[in-house]
């Protein structure tokens, strides 16, 4: 099993963005429930209204997951284009995870997001996106059999973490690494059990793999907090890193998801085929 022999990145193209559409970044970031949330203290209607915006946010994520069966999430970037290697590579790992019988979550954009949700697709599994409300650049990918949109990103992140048994990180940016870092943080502090984290691409990844270490020497994480992550570009050694430290470790087997309730408006994840 080998990655297309495809270019690292495509040539670099401005974003299509026009004084128009940084004017609606503005007013969407002055209005923003996210901007309003960390902007200190509100009346106290508002912050009464964002807390039931908040816990919206979580209960269309809980009814939409509940269904979702063992999953793995796939994070990296949304700037990523089809064709080159690391999309290509996170297609391949969608597949194989739809392969084990794991439902494949993401933030349900474009890029790697998409290529891991085409991966499972074309696999005939399931594919999940957790998408977030932004003016441009996000959009949710045709590859998702379950969709829900989140107002904020850490109840987004939240949910991209509960559902899943292990987490891909395939190169991708300031987001991506702060999805990895707070999934690495969970497990340090007994938050999260021990599930696997899979770094991919390690020619964009070895700089921050080294300073991973540097801070190991240094004393500032423990000497055996880099083992919490799992280091390759090899979709065959991932795989059965995942089967190792997933599926054995927690007797992960495929079952019967549970039934869903219309009466609760739920919904059932499609069969795999």
């Amino acid at each position: 099993m080998t990655v297309p022999d495809c270019p690292d990145f495509p040539e670099t193209t401005p974003h299509d963005i026009d004084e128009a559409a940084i004017r609606e970044q503005l007013e969407f970031e002055l209005e923003s429930p996210d901007r309003s949330l960390l902007s200190g203290p509100k009346s106290r209607f508002k912050e009464l209204t964002t807390i039931f915006r908040v816990s919206w946010d979580f209960v269309k994520a809980f009814r939409t997951l509940h269904f979702a069966g063992p999953a793995v999430t796939i994070f990296g970037s949304a700037r990523t284009k089809p064709g080159t290697t690391y999309y290509e590579l996170a297609r391949t790992m969608g597949s194989e995870c739809a392969k084990l019988g794991f439902t494949v979550i993401t933030g349900g954009g474009p890029g790697i997001m998409e290529a891991g949700n085409r991966g499972a697709h074309e696999a005939g599994g399931r594919s999940i996106g957790v998408n977030i409300e932004l003016p441009f650049e996000q959009h949710i990918n045709p590859y998702v059999d379950r969709s829900v949109d989140m107002h904020y990103f850490f109840t987004r992140k939240t949910i991209l973490v509960k559902y899943s048994y292990a987490f891909i990180v395939l190169p991708g940016g300031a987001g991506t690494m702060d999805e990895m870092f707070e999934t690495m943080t969970l497990i340090q502090c007994g938050k999260l059990r021990n599930f696997p984290i899979i770094l991919m691409g390690k020619d964009y990844w070895q700089p921050l793999m080294d300073f991973v270490y540097k801070m190991a020497e240094a004393g500032t994480i423990s000497p055996e907090d880099p083992e919490l992550i799992f280091f390759t570009d090899d979709p065959k050694e991932a795989i059965a890193h995942l089967q190792r430290h997933a599926v054995r470790q927690f007797g992960l087997k495929k079952r019967n998801l549970p039934t869903a309730n219309s009466i609760l408006g739920e919904k059932s994840m499609p069969s795999a085929s």
